[in-house]
């Protein structure tokens, strides 16, 4: 059973009222399953400091959005991480919530986890239609969170297409180092273990149309090729290679890409060459 909000307003111990509306709502969702109590429900806390305008986010409950809002839910409340309600719907890609808590003066700029904007949470998720409403009320593409990446990084390594696209056309330089010197071909030539292959490629040919440098090195020495051979991403490394990629290059430990690839045909293929 999906996991439902209902506010039940009580003084002491006592219930007071639960409302028609209210439970008009959750029913639209399935039968109450979680029950949020307190003198004020909307401004009720959860152990991580959650409110319960930031649950009705991340679970998609468009509805109880708006009850909560009408009741006065402070919009920008933050969990003890620093995430809001609209940090929430941007992370769980809620694209109408995004865009209701965008209209009622939700601040796009407001960071959640390790320094992670709305705008870079949307970006690894994958929703190109968030990153546009979040960019257009002024959230900044540049900024980096607290370990210094942007969200055009964690748009390249979740090899979302459409959003590195959108990124880049924000006017940032294709190569960019990022930390460590790692460049955003670089991390796409590294993907999430978890992504196919061929959604990684589409990321890699455009940064490569693009402009990015194809041998630039990071601080450990390693190219894209040598990154895309050590993570086992064959068919990243075969279009590197055909796109110029120079696999006698050896990075600091003076290892080659054929020597750090486990794959025994990857391994056969960048010696060939």
């Amino acid at each position: 059973m999906a996991e439902i909000l209902v506010l039940v307003e009580h003084q002491g111990e006592t219930v007071k009222k639960v409302t028609f509306e209210m439970l008009t709502a959750a029913r639209a969702f399935g039968e109450p399953s979680a029950v949020w109590a307190g003198d004020g429900a909307e401004a009720a806390r959860d152990r991580l400091g959650a409110r319960p305008l930031s649950h009705a986010a991340r679970l998609g409950h468009l509805e109880m959005i708006d009850l909560l809002l009408a009741r006065g839910a402070p919009i920008n409340a933050r969990n003890l991480a620093g995430a809001t309600a609209l940090y929430f719907a941007a992370e769980s890609g809620h694209t109408p919530i995004t865009q209701r808590l965008i209209e009622r003066g939700a601040d796009v700029k407001l960071t959640g986890r390790s320094g992670i904007s709305p705008v870079a949470a949307a970006s690894y998720a994958g929703n190109d239609a968030i990153v546009e409403a979040l960019l257009a009320q002024g959230a900044d593409a540049r900024a980096p969170d607290d370990t210094g990446k942007p969200p055009i990084v964690y748009a390249a390594a979740g090899a979302r297409f459409d959003v590195v696209k959108r990124l880049l056309a924000q006017n940032i330089d294709i190569n960019t180092r990022y930390p460590n010197d790692l460049t955003l071909l670089m991390w796409a030539s590294g993907p999430d273990e978890n992504i196919p292959e061929p959604q990684a490629i589409e990321v890699v040919s455009y940064l490569l149309d693009a402009g990015a440098r194809i041998d630039d090195r990071d601080d450990r020495g390693r190219t894209a090729l040598m990154i895309a051979a050590e993570g086992g991403h064959a068919e990243i490394a075969n279009l590197l290679l055909a796109r110029g990629a120079d696999l006698s290059l050896k990075d600091k430990a003076g290892k080659r890409a054929a020597d750090l690839t486990v794959l025994s045909s990857l391994r056969e293929r960048l010696t060939a060459h």
